[in-house]
């Protein structure tokens, strides 16, 4: 499949024509149904450029509510089975968007709150400035056992701090704002790109296929590029697909040699221990030694005995401490000339051969 695509028509028709389980993420800006009523002005009395284009009103609740089942639904369909989506909105929508990603199938593994730096104000003193979005991130169902997280490379992109659910974040402003030739805006609610950046690096691989069926002026699409995804974009209105294509032909993709990110232990290559037996890294009668100090012995499967206790490097490691639980290959110590090391070198010497 192409490294981009943007695909000018209605989402539902779009969606329809993808190949079941083809897409390995959704980011997904829908229409917010804002429900706004008359003019909004400025103390100054200038009038506030709001979300009013034909694409956000709906008729009713129910007409908003039928729309985001079936799109959901259509994404659902699209992606693969170790998939996940992510879906922003207001307190205008995102409630009923999360019941119907609830009810659809998905399973929600967190909310995030962007907090903007900068909000627009609530001009009229009658409400608290709203200065948050919501994102839902699911996976594609609950079964799922597996997804793309990122977790450590978020860690490190937060000066070693474990990710938290609200982001801090300016809204999209000053060069990055696309205008048209009058100087206007042409997207009124254009997202950061450092918003999609975060969401990206933390969902997805290099060489992913990331789909946005509403992507307006491109920001997913641009993120995409810049961070080695492939993406398919889906939008209506011809003025925001030509922005979206000049915007996206100009940024300068990643090299391949520095998209690598900080990566987890957890998928280093497992191997079970007997394993170190079979390679000849160990051999049986071969004594291990926990913290503090007292051995175990090896056996021909594997297992640790002493004295009376036996089993796996794990279970033997957990007896030893009194612990419900044990990570055998950082527990265990092997005694070299040098002294006791870890038993885990063992383990990475044979994993690769």
């Amino acid at each position: 499949m192409e490294a981009e695509q943007i695909i000018q028509g209605e989402c539902l028709e779009v969606l329809a024509g993808l190949p079941e389980r083809s897409v390995d993420l959704v980011f997904a800006d829908p229409p917010y149904n804002l429900q706004l009523g008359g003019d909004l002005h400025r103390p100054d009395n200038s009038r506030v450029d709001a979300v009013d284009d034909a694409w956000d009103r709906f008729d009713s609740f129910e007409a908003y509510d039928r729309f985001t089942r079936a799109w959901l639904a259509a994404c659902r369909r699209v992606l693969k089975d170790d998939g996940a989506i992510w879906v922003i909105g207001s307190y205008h929508n995102i409630f009923r968007v999360g019941a119907a990603v609830q009810d659809l199938g998905f399973w929600i593994l967190n909310d995030v709150v962007w907090r903007k730096t900068n909000p627009m104000p609530n001009f009229k003193g009658t409400r608290f400035a709203n200065a948050h979005e919501t994102l839902i991130w699911a996976a594609k169902s609950r079964e799922q056992r597996r997804y793309t997280f990122n977790y450590d490379a978020l860690k490190v992109a937060n000066d070693d701090l474990q990710m938290r659910s609200d982001w801090t974040l300016p809204l999209c402003t000053g060069e990055e704002r696309l205008k048209d030739a009058s100087g206007q805006k042409v997207h009124p609610t254009q997202k950061p790109e450092a918003l999609l950046h975060r969401v990206l690096l933390a969902s997805t691989r290099p060489g992913d296929l990331v789909l946005d069926p509403f992507f307006g002026t491109g920001t997913t699409g641009a993120a995409a590029k810049r961070l080695g995804r492939r993406f398919i974009g889906i939008e209506r209105e011809a003025a925001y697909v030509e922005a979206a294509r000049a915007r996206i032909a100009a940024v300068v993709p990643t090299p391949d040699e520095h998209l690598d990110v900080t990566r987890s232990k957890k998928n280093d290559p497992r191997i079970p221990f007997g394993m170190l037996l079979e390679a000849g890294l160990l051999r049986p009668g071969d004594e291990l030694y926990c913290p503090k100090g007292r051995p175990a012995r090896v056996r021909a499967d594997g297992s640790l005995v002493a004295g009376a206790l036996s089993g796996s490097i794990h279970k033997l490691g957990a007896m030893f401490d009194q612990a419900p639980a044990c990570n055998g290959w950082t527990y265990w110590r092997l005694k070299t000339d040098r002294g006791f090391a870890p038993s885990t070198p063992c383990a990475k010497r044979s994993a690769k051969g």
